[in-house]
């Protein structure tokens, strides 16, 4: 399988194509697509979903995908790095990277509410005139327009993710979602007995209450989400295996690593090097 590199922060481009020049590939950058024009379908870590003119892609980094297009077709590209999202100082989606990676378990295109699917059509459009204009401070024109498709699309994968629970659920449980993608670099406030009292709920509670509501454990789910979030750090990152340990809040080096090998089954630096 070949990989494709990203050597800045952020590229956007337009894209009228008969066949995807890319097939069969991984990227180390995340990658949204969106479909202006045209069908076919879009094969995605071995699903196949069919794809029509609003469809917004968001490909991360070690999928594997590739498109399968039914004539021409036009696409508005959106390549951005890990860098990226960390560099820019979100308001009120402290864990927009979070809701980013969540999107690897998703096939179809993020976009789920109507009114985000034509707002995101009329930035799509601004986004296609300003790359056809070649004037001064073109990428500051460029940027707050990706920002808000990332913030739309972060909401809808939000939306997506609590899905499952619709049926069966209240505004409760998503609220502790939350918190937890919120604080997931911050192990003080993840203990239960500080969730359960942010909550208004004794520590057994919340275990059942979650575990009712989500399928699995409370710390199952914490411990999931970080060592998916620590993986990516290792396969797509250029931190240092110190910076990693300091950013999700652990002792030292030998306690991530006991943490990490308890779900990997090797250390930090052993699944860094076997992924290469």
């Amino acid at each position: 399988m070949a990989k494709e590199n990203m050597y800045q922060a952020l590229e956007v481009y337009y894209e009228k194509v008969e066949v995807c020049p890319l097939r069969d590939r991984q990227f180390n950058f995340f990658e949204l697509v969106y479909v202006l024009s045209g069908r076919g379908s879009h094969g995605i870590n071995g699903n196949c979903i069919q794809f029509t003119p609003g469809d917004l892609f968001l490909i991360t980094p070690q999928d594997c995908h590739e498109f399968d297009l039914e004539g021409m077709c036009e696409f508005m590209v959106i390549r951005f790095g890990e860098s990226y999202v960390k560099e820019y100082q979100w308001k009120s989606i402290d864990h927009i990277e979070c809701l980013l990676y969540y999107a690897s378990q998703l096939s179809a295109s993020v976009l789920v509410h109507e009114e985000d699917k034509r707002l995101v059509a009329q930035l799509m459009q601004t986004l296609q005139e300003v790359l056809r204009v070649e004037l001064m401070y073109k990428e500051d024109l460029i940027r707050p327009i990706v920002n808000a498709i990332l913030v739309i699309s972060a909401r809808n994968i939000a939306q997506i993710q609590l899905k499952p629970l619709a049926e069966n659920t209240d505004a409760k449980i998503v609220q502790i979602l939350n918190y937890i993608q919120e604080h997931i670099r911050e192990p003080e406030l993840l203990k239960v007995a500080v969730v359960a009292n942010q909550f208004g709920m004794s520590p057994t509670y919340l275990g059942s209450y979650f575990r009712k509501h989500c399928g699995e454990s409370f710390q199952g789910y914490i411990s999931a989400y970080k060592i998916r979030l620590i993986e990516h750090r290792l396969l797509f990152s250029e931190m240092r295996i110190n910076e990693i340990v300091d950013e999700f809040g652990f002792a030292d080096e030998s306690h991530c690593n006991k943490f990490f090998k308890r779900h990997k089954q090797m250390s930090l630096s052993a699944f860094r090097n076997f992924k290469k």
